[in-house]
């Protein structure tokens, strides 16, 4: 198992018994480290190499409301139809907020077609998923609960599980301190929400080493840096603060099946978008394989073999992928940039006590 980028913290006895029993997915404990950030304390205050997080003002970002989502985020119990699945099974803070598997597994054990998503600086993308499909995380929030591989519940159904939660006097209650009103559909989806945004990935050593601290990277993965900058072509769509333009791309990944995945093409029905996925951050890199939309990339240097190639070629290939002719100390130097570059700052999960 990968080294986890959080630190779990269990505070409540009925956390424990929870995840030993139908929630094992959730979470993979880990070492604590010796410093770790708890990432409500993000609110307000990013961390090195992040900007300001844009925050919608239909929903303003507080920490009442984001340990709210905190809790709804974690809790299997009332999002899924049958009490198994939180959003934290397929995006768990112990395999890289992904699920350390090829794609996302939701209820009875469904399996979905594709990888699921890190959660990390997702507050500052404008479309979501690997298609695009949503335009905003309280949007995205609402999907898995009503996906019927995922938590089951149908679509449209959003107030059976605003009413499931509204009969615990615990979760009423909580909802009425944070909203003023009991819990509804909007808001549901606004405190999941509120509590992703403080999912940040900063200060990482390529933040550092941005800022002057010529020490932060090793002699190899400063190396590996200027190959990233210049001839292995990756700020062709890894650019900014977030290593990620925001666009969509065709590598070619899984476009030989019988039935490929048309990605980004199934939302627009462009042609030109058959085959073309979210360009997702590189922050965190290490923790969330296997990688490409269909966790068909195994490793950090089977990526690097896909890009060295150009891709797999298909009719729709992005005109900017192209071989790279890297030599094998260059794919390493590489591979040891992404290995020691892009790690953030540990973060402390505390889970919340569970609401009755």
């Amino acid at each position: 198992m990968r080294r986890t980028a959080a630190r779990l913290v269990l505070i409540s006895l009925s956390w424990a018994v929870l995840i030993g029993t139908q929630a094992a997915s959730i979470v993979a404990l880990s070492v604590a480290p010796a410093l770790a950030v708890d990432p409500m304390t993000y609110i307000g205050k990013p961390p090195l190499g992040l900007p300001a997080v844009p925050v919608p003002a239909g929903n303003p970002l507080t920490k009442p409301k984001a340990e709210l989502g905190r809790a709804l985020y974690f809790d299997p119990r009332l999002l899924s139809i049958d009490g198994s699945v939180a959003c934290a099974s397929c995006h768990s803070p112990g395999l890289g907020w992904s699920n350390g598997a090829p794609v996302a597994v939701g209820v009875m054990g469904q399996k979905g077609g594709r990888s699921a998503p890190v959660i990390y600086n997702t507050a500052y993308e404008d479309l979501l998923f690997w298609d695009g499909r949503s335009n905003s995380l309280e949007d995205q929030a609402a999907g898995p609960i009503q996906n019927p591989i995922e938590m089951g519940q149908g679509e449209g159904n959003l107030p059976i599980v605003a009413k499931r939660l509204n009969a615990l006097p615990s979760y009423r209650a909580w909802f009425m301190k944070v909203f003023n009103e009991p819990a509804t559909p909007k808001n549901i989806t606004q405190a999941i929400a509120s509590y992703e945004r403080t999912i940040l990935s900063g200060n990482a050593p390529i933040d550092r080493f941005q800022a002057g601290d010529e020490k932060a990277l090793s002699a190899q993965a400063q190396r590996g840096w200027e190959l990233f900058k210049g001839k292995a072509n990756c700020t062709t769509c890894h650019v900014g603060f977030n290593f990620a333009d925001g666009d969509f791309h065709n590598l070619g990944v899984g476009m030989n099946r019988k039935k490929p995945d048309l990605g980004r093409y199934d939302v627009t029905k462009k042609d030109d978008d058959k085959g073309k996925f979210r360009t997702m951050t590189i922050r965190e890199i290490t923790e969330s394989g296997p990688y490409m939309h269909d966790g068909s990339v195994a490793t950090l240097e089977e990526v690097v073999e896909l890009y060295d190639r150009g891709g797999d070629k298909n009719p729709n290939l992005d005109k900017q992928i192209v071989p790279l002719h890297l030599t094998k100390a260059e794919k390493a130097d590489l591979v040891a940039l992404l290995k020691e570059g892009f790690k953030g700052e540990e973060l402390t999960i505390v889970f919340p006590e569970l609401p009755k």
